[in-house]
């Protein structure tokens, strides 16, 4: 499993996002390599379909369901809908939960019966 953490230089939700998805990555008991993705410039961005910093994707996929379908692509700070409103990182559970999908999907994939 691959986890990109995306994000630009000065992002002041980045070291949030890092720490969050060390501990949902604890907290499944899960390994997976962490790369930290520095987003320069908006044509980098556009390139990417990088929708705002911090970014999580696991395997190539954003862990937020809703984003997957669209958004435009910029160098912004993004929001996250947390418990108490909007956040600048995603919560803990959002990362565990997109990294029990795909442990579950990686396994129903390679289920032979």
């Amino acid at each position: 499993m691959i986890i990109e953490i995306l994000y630009f230089p000065d992002c002041p939700n980045y070291l949030s996002a890092v720490a969050h998805v060390n501990e949902a990555l604890q907290e499944e008991h899960a390994s997976a390599e962490v790369r930290h993705v520095k987003v320069l410039d908006a044509a980098t961005a556009a390139a990417m379909n990088f929708l705002g910093s911090p970014s999580i994707r696991i395997n190539g996929v954003d862990i937020e369901t809703s984003a997957r379908s669209g958004g435009a692509p910029g160098l912004c700070c993004r929001t996250y809908v947390g418990q108490g409103g909007l956040r600048g990182a995603p919560s803990v559970e959002l990362i565990r939960e997109a990294i029990h999908r795909t442990i579950a999907s990686f396994q129903k994939s390679n289920c032979r019966g």
